[in-house]
């Protein structure tokens, strides 16, 4: 049985009321109330213990508060003391979709994070994450997918440093379904919750219980014993009072039907409406009930009413019930039975859009991208890794495209790269890389237009308003049209003497707000992945074998004619790099992985590395496992201007460390980078491009 201190702000007297509810839903294996046990949830031995509390009830781990704790690094590089308890269930099987609900807290500071294990993976897989502390227990819930083989959930836990920071579980409750269905038959009511409001709120009602305004008719599910979620206009005081009904955030992609049953009474007046709201806060309105009047509510209700809209979520939304009214005499509104299918309600439903369709890193040609012949040219160009000029922002050795500079037959001409079409009515984001010389007004250089189908006019999203220092900047837009359109990348050439070379590369588009979309991973990073622009993501430095540290930075390095100019990531963000002025030749820093569990099949770890200076030294990878250091690439001397992407291939099938170690050259000009580390389970796509030090271009 659910009860906890705190509901989104539900009011007191319906928690009070809700706790009495008996449950309905099967419990699935790996729920676990701690009342007297754990449930088969064991501590990882290899991180601090989760504690059953003496009276049972919940679980916790707290702040460490003696002195022998692992150092790493924060964000400015200055060592911290962390705890981290690591909670493991027993293994699972659950074949069809469920849904997980947390009941946690959070005391003081410290994050709580969900992950999920299979067998035979280094790699655990980010479900959820919070690091809001809060007064009482608080519930989420997620999204588990089918999954055809055992699994288990890892909950790690970390308490921040301040005295008196702990992190606690008080339930895990995992039931058939999905998280946006609801009967509310359970006490949880499945983390659906009021948005308060001073006049207007959303009741439990039915049940055969009392509470204020519970004149109701029978639920839909369980008819007199039943229980469903109302709201009425009794307190109403200004015009136009709302209250919200809100589900919990999903938190995987969904589309298929969402259905419902609602009743309604308009004797004064109300609106009622189904809305998503994304993390920004930003609606969509799904469906809204016809102005005509539905049956009078006065004292029972009238027909449930059966509902079933199409919902479209390629990111995390909640589904917000709003009903509004204009006076006291705004009268009723009841939902119940809210389910969902992965199918949609109409076969004539367009399918999700693949927004995959618009992306392109041009190494295999221009993709879906086509021009505009004769007034003017996007060239494909391939750099090999020199020390003269940036390769592509691929892997550093690749395709891009390139418009103006000597390569233009004259001077006074426009390029355009048109994409596929996308639909209408869908917000989308845009993301691609572009680099630039020698522009004058750099307004013209570059510039993205939206052309909508059947229509000769374009509309301006997006154009550059700075100098890109001759490196790959990366840049995001979030756009929207009402009617079909296209992508036009527009680059303008007005005479000989302005113009100078703009570039583009890795040109991707998804559904959603750029925000939204943005750093996924980085909310939730798995252990390895690291683009190093929130800290070190977990890598430490090694105390005890080398003479240097691996330093956080971003723009250039110190030292000229060395290091990069940017961080691959982003151009404007953060790596990690090796500063030779201080080292003696042959001294070195390394960078040490967390400890990654073994696994029967192939690994796949990818990053970039910057090795450009006359007196280049090594980097190095290595496999640590068992006070053995197994080599797993390598690179010496002057590489290349540009940042290179390697892959390297391998397996451990016990518990290990990627280990990276930059060795000083023979002179300060000596630097050496990394940036966008990333651990994959399953082989590596595609092999390395070797670099091979050169000057020579390839032109299409």
């Amino acid at each position: 049985m659910f009860f906890y201190m705190e509901f989104a702000m539900l009011p007191i007297y319906l928690l009070t009321f809700a706790a009495t509810i008996q449950a309905h839903v099967q419990l699935l294996p790996g729920s676990c109330n701690f009342e007297s046990s754990t449930c088969g949830y064991t501590s990882d031995a290899d991180f601090t213990s989760w504690n059953l509390q003496k009276d049972g009830r919940f679980v916790t781990v707290e702040a460490a508060v003696n002195d022998d704790q692992d150092h790493e690094l924060d964000a400015g590089g200055q060592p911290q003391r962390e705890t981290s308890g690591v909670l493991l269930s027993p293994a699972l099987e659950q074949s069809e979709w469920s849904c997980l609900r947390l009941v946690y807290q959070i005391i003081g500071s410290g994050s709580l994070e969900v992950l999920l294990r299979t067998e035979g993976n280094s790699f655990d897989r980010p479900l959820w994450r919070s690091q809001a502390p809060s007064d009482s227990w608080v519930i989420s819930s997620m999204d588990l997918h089918n999954n055809t083989e055992p699994y288990r959930l890892v909950i790690e836990g970390k308490p921040g440093r301040t005295a008196g920071s702990s992190v606690a579980i008080f339930e895990i409750h995992i039931s058939p379904g999905y998280c946006l269905e609801c009967d509310f038959e359970e006490s949880h009511l499945c983390g659906y919750s009021n948005q308060w409001n001073p006049n207007v709120n959303w009741y439990v009602g039915g049940g055969g219980a009392q509470l204020p305004h519970n004149n109701v008719a029978n639920e839909q599910t369980y008819n007199v014993t039943g229980h469903l979620m109302y709201v009425d206009s009794n307190y109403a005081k200004t015009f136009k009072e709302v209250a919200k009904l809100v589900s919990p955030m999903t938190t995987v992609a969904m589309s298929g039907c969402l259905s419902f049953q609602y009743q309604r009474s308009e004797e004064g007046g109300n609106l009622f409406s189904v809305y998503t709201r994304d993390r920004l806060g930003q609606y969509q309105e799904l469906w809204r009930a016809e102005a005509e009047s539905q049956g009078d509510w006065r004292g029972t209700l009238g027909e449930w009413i059966p509902v079933q809209v199409d919902l479209k979520a390629p990111y995390s939304v909640q589904v917000v019930f709003e009903v509004s009214f204009n006076s006291q005499r705004g009268g009723r509104v009841a939902v119940d039975d809210i389910s969902f299918s992965p199918e949609f309600c109409s076969k004539d439903t367009e399918p999700t859009f693949d927004p995959s369709i618009a992306n392109c890193d041009f190494e295999s040609g221009l993709c879906h991208y086509t021009q505009n012949q004769g007034i003017g040219t996007w060239w494909r160009v391939s750099v090999k890794p020199n020390i003269f000029r940036n390769g592509d922002h691929t892997t550093g050795a690749g395709s891009f495209l390139l418009a103006h500079s000597r390569l233009g037959p004259r001077s006074g001409y426009v390029s355009h790269l048109i994409s596929p079409t996308l639909p209408g009515n869908t917000k989308f984001c845009l993301r691609f890389y572009f680099s630039m010389r020698g522009f004058n007004q750099t307004e013209r250089a570059l510039a993205v237009y939206l052309q909508q189908q059947h229509s000769s006019s374009q509309d301006k999203i997006w154009t550059q308003g700075e100098r890109s220092r001759g490196i790959w900047i990366l840049t995001d837009v979030t756009f929207q049209t009402s009617q079909p359109a296209k992508l036009v990348f527009v680059s303008t050439c007005r005479s000989f003497w302005d113009c100078g070379s703009v570039a583009l590369d890795d040109i991707s588009v998804s559904l959603g707000d750029c925000e939204l979309t943005a750093g996924l991973l980085l909310s939730s990073p798995l252990p390895g992945h690291c683009d190093f622009e929130e800290g070190l993501c977990g890598y430490t430095q090694d105390k005890h074998s080398d003479e240097a540290d691996w330093e956080w930075r971003r723009g250039p390095t110190p030292t000229s004619y060395t290091g990069p100019r940017g961080d691959h990531t982003a151009g404007r963000g953060y790596y990690l790099h090796m500063e030779a002025s201080p080292l003696l030749s042959g001294q070195s820093a390394r960078l040490l992985s967390r400890p990654l569990r073994g696994s029967r099949g192939p690994q796949c770890l990818s990053f970039y590395y910057h090795m450009y200076g006359s007196g280049t030294g090594q980097l190095s990878v290595h496999l640590a496992k068992d006070l053995e250091h197994v080599l797993l690439w390598q690179r010496s001397g002057e590489q290349s201007i540009a940042w290179l992407r390697a892959t390297v291939e391998y397996q451990s099938d016990s518990q290990h460390q990627i280990v990276f170690t930059a060795t000083r050259g023979s002179s300060v000009r000596s630097d050496i980078a990394i940036d966008d580390i990333i651990l994959e389970g399953g082989p590596c796509p595609e092999m390395e491009i070797k670099a091979t030090v050169g000057t020579s271009n390839e032109i299409e």
